[in-house]
């Protein structure tokens, strides 16, 4: 009798414990639906319109299947060449600088001092301020002959360059402009994993008789290394996203000089009126864009004795 009372008692327990299971299951999908709405609604929904409109095109109010016709439009284009090469000096000359410098200014304070509370406060005022409204300030500053940089050059007997209506620097005018933006932004990502780098690491570190380089190349940085590859493609979405800075300074002049992938799109969307093309310029940079971020998200994965090697 003690024998069969035991399966029943299981039994019992394990059907009142599965009553519960779906009612937790709907719990959680009901407090995901409001979320996935959205993201329906705002991100898959407008990326499915895109890939469908780039396949497309209009002839009198009638859309018609071309296949891959504005594919191969965009890629003939001079100007979407000139746009992605400009694209990539501007991701090169900015990411990487942007980086070195906001991973500087974390190893430089991650102490916690009032000095360095004040410095982290001041390098990270810029990101406070609209890029609108930091494009607006730098036209003051590159303003040729009476600018605040030609007028300090001018002190030192240098003659000032023409920032941002020389096709020769005005790309580089805009890198400067975005590297003084970002980098306080990246400074607040590594001084966090700074501070969960094990301190035991360090102290094994200073026991073999490590040098500071030595510190930093096979502690610091391995140990650093997810929040590295999250910084990078944080950045990568940037360079690609940000654009009103070109707007407000050059709109894509001179010459084509500033011309980047997103003003591209603006250019074939909103000026020619050309959806299909823009749509397939969208496209191209979002796989682009999708291919290094899915590789250096990768490297998040990455142990830090794995990294070492």
């Amino acid at each position: 009798m003690s024998d069969l009372a035991v399966p029943k008692f299981a039994f019992g327990q394990a059907a009142r414990e599965r009553t519960f299971v779906l009612p937790r299951n709907m719990l959680g999908i009901a407090l995901l639906t409001p979320s996935l709405v959205f993201l329906c609604l705002f991100t898959y929904w407008p990326l499915a319109q895109v890939a469908w409109q780039s396949i497309h095109e209009d002839r009198r109010g009638k859309s018609i299947f071309v296949g891959v016709r504005n594919f191969r439009a965009l890629l003939d284009d001079p100007a979407f060449q000139y746009a992605l090469v400009n694209n990539l000096i501007y991701a090169f000359g900015t990411v990487i600088p942007s980086l070195v410098l906001a991973l500087s200014f974390a190893l430089a304070l991650k102490q916690s001092t009032q000095l360095s509370t004040l410095l982290r406060s001041i390098f990270f005022l810029p990101v406070l301020v609209p890029l609108v409204a930091v494009a607006s300030l730098f036209l003051f500053i590159f303003l040729p002959g009476i600018g605040l940089i030609d007028h300090y050059l001018a002190k030192l007997g240098i003659q000032g360059a023409n920032w941002i209506g020389d096709p020769d620097i005005a790309l580089y005018s805009i890198m400067g402009l975005t590297i003084w933006k970002n980098a306080g932004y990246y400074m607040l990502f590594f001084l966090a994993g700074l501070q969960a780098t094990p301190p035991e690491a360090y102290e094994a570190a200073v026991i073999d008789g490590a040098s500071a380089w030595q510190k930093l190349r096979y502690v610091t940085l391995p140990y650093l290394r997810p929040t590295i590859a999250f910084v990078f493609v944080i950045a990568l979405l940037n360079v690609v996203t940000q654009v009103d800075h070109i707007f407000v300074l050059t709109k894509g002049g001179p010459s084509d000089s500033t011309n980047l992938l997103l003003f591209y799109v603006y250019q074939q969307a909103v000026e020619r009126y050309d959806l299909g093309k823009a749509a397939a310029a969208t496209i191209v940079s979002l796989i682009f864009l999708i291919s290094l971020s899915t590789l250096s998200l990768r490297q998040m994965d990455l142990s830090p004795e794995d990294a070492r090697q």
